[in-house]
């Protein structure tokens, strides 16, 4: 059993909530496994369908500072099959996971990910606003349900695009991004019907072709003064300035991708049922 905020578990949600946390590059979401309730601390994915933790006996887990989760202890834990939509332990495990989380919480479209699996009772509906990762609070809340609704002046609304061919990703339509005065189209190939880029909280920075990503880098570079223009020490980005602060955007041909530097201080809804994702300009320190 999966309970949110603790005191709420997945078969009686009623509107639920759960804290998300920034955590270098990532966002992670606080949600408890098994009965009783275990606490664990997991990557919020909208580019995952999968809700996963490490479990003992691990054959080769990456290191996490929390305590494992034992099945043993839990008197929901049942062995399933593949094909289940269910929480699932991991035994051996690889990747660049930060030691301060202990899985995954998919948030995709598919019907294995956490919103599928609440289905009807939060009405498709959930929202979330991320906090820059260098604020002195560090955490802002999840909203599932009636509360996840962004309305009130200053919001915005796209039309989220389907793929039933890749049901996991949530597809939007980018025209164009605005660098000062300068309009710079977008013109990343069709990628899930006439989506030409997806919305990924589990992705740090924003993909975007090659070509589009000279354009916008030069205009970037046209419109920063007062900062001396300097090498990223790591060798990664391509637009750094003094201090090292550095365009959170990076070239990439084979897929476009919203990442979530660009969804700071955005609180961001996703309806469903209704297909649109609304954007709120929000101070996320205050939510």
């Amino acid at each position: 059993m999966l309970h949110l905020n603790s005191s709420r578990s997945i078969s009686d949600p009623s509107d639920p909530d759960a804290q998300l946390t920034a955590n270098n590059g990532e966002y992670l979401v606080n949600i408890s496994l098994g009965t009783p309730p275990f606490p664990i601390v997991a990557i919020a994915d909208t580019g995952s369908d999968i809700i996963w933790t490490q479990c003992k006996p691990c054959t080769d887990c990456y290191k996490q500072d929390a305590p494992l989760f034992d099945p043993k202890s839990s008197s929901s834990y049942r062995t399933v099959s593949c094909s289940s939509n269910v929480i699932g332990c991991g035994h051996d495990n690889a990747g660049t996971f930060s030691p301060k989380g202990s899985g995954i919480v998919g948030l995709g479209g598919g019907p294995a990910s956490l919103v599928s699996q609440l289905g009807s009772s939060i009405g498709g509906k959930f929202s979330y606003c991320m906090v820059p990762y260098a604020a002195a609070k560090p955490t802002s809340l999840m909203n599932f349900g009636t509360n996840a609704v962004v309305s009130g002046n200053g919001v915005l609304s796209t039309p989220l695009i389907s793929d039933p061919s890749q049901p996991t990703f949530y597809f939007l339509q980018l025209e164009a991004v605005s660098v000062g005065s300068k309009k710079i189209a977008f013109q990343g190939s069709s990628i899930g019907g006439s989506g030409n880029i997806i919305i990924d909280s589990g992705t740090t920075l924003t993909l975007v072709p090659t070509d589009f990503f000279s354009q916008l880098s030069d205009a970037v570079e046209t419109q920063v003064t007062g900062g001396t223009k300097t090498s990223d020490p790591e060798g990664f980005f391509s637009l750094c300035y003094d201090k090292v602060v550095c365009l959170a955007f990076y070239a990439n041909d084979q897929l476009s991708i919203y990442g979530n530097v660009a969804q700071q201080n955005f609180l961001i809804g996703y309806d469903l049922p209704k297909q649109t994702l609304s954007f709120k300009p929000t101070d996320c320190t205050n939510t």
